[in-house]
């Protein structure tokens, strides 16, 4: 007769027992292929797929980037050079202006006459007449004439002046400026080799008894304008009412 087996043997060990959890699974290997795709470099652009085109500079861009790039010292250069070369046009014009007027070769009118001095283009040397009056000898000034004491409007253009107002006072006949007797007569000026006729067409309330003013035109034909004031003699070329010692 058996007898049921309650156990083990004695003397055989006891087995430890296993976890319930299996063996940890090898970690997932990762799909190569997406990974290069998403490390792969950008698609070159291909024909049916223009690259992006890029802007061009214009050249008043470029100039802003080049002076932007220049140091101090080389814009000051820069500046300089220009206002240097300004200043020297500037001066290369005025003389070839001035130039242009002391030799009465300015613009012509459809008559050929100078606009500067329609009446007549140069001086002339004729001698002092002295029938009428004269020769004087006083200071020659000039103006810009308008609307003078005879009622007659004059520019800087014409051969006109004005006579002291002791003479233009001393010839009145009326209350009248403009009915003045010396209004519209002619005298001549002289200086040097030069002499030119004018009309009297004003009054001088700054000159002495044998001074005269004129217009600028008529003082240019005997002076430089920056002369201001010069020595000349004159005599009237018609018959005044007015005797002048």
């Amino acid at each position: 007769m058996s007898s049921a087996i309650n156990g083990p043997p004695s003397g055989v060990p006891k087995r430890k027992p296993v976890p319930n959890s299996a063996v940890a699974a090898p970690p997932p290997i990762a799909d190569s292929s997406s990974d290069l795709e998403k490390t792969a470099e950008p698609a070159v652009a291909t024909e049916n797929q223009p690259a992006a085109p890029q802007h061009k500079l214009t050249l008043w861009q470029q100039l802003q980037q080049r002076w932007g790039q220049s140091s101090t010292k080389k814009k000051r250069v820069i500046i300089a050079a220009l206002v240097a070369s300004l200043a020297l046009l500037a001066l290369i014009i005025g003389l070839a202006v001035g130039l242009t007027r002391r030799n009465g070769k300015g613009l012509l009118d459809d008559g050929g006459n100078s606009t500067d001095n329609p009446t007549n283009t140069t001086s002339s040397n004729d001698p002092l007449p002295t029938s009428n009056g004269g020769p004087y000898t006083g200071d020659l000034t000039y103006y810009d004439p308008g609307l003078g004491s005879c009622g007659i409007t004059s520019t800087s253009s014409e051969k006109i002046c004005a006579v002291s107002h002791v003479v233009f006072d001393a010839a009145l006949t009326s209350g009248n400026p403009n009915e003045n007797p010396l209004c519209g007569l002619k005298l001549r000026i002289r200086r040097g080799d030069s002499s030119v006729d004018v009309k009297v067409v004003d009054r001088c309330p700054g000159c002495n008894v044998d001074d005269l003013d004129v217009s600028s035109s008529v003082f240019e034909e005997l002076g430089d304008l920056a002369e201001g004031r010069v020595t000349v003699q004159w005599a009237w070329l018609d018959e005044t009412p007015v005797a002048m010692g």
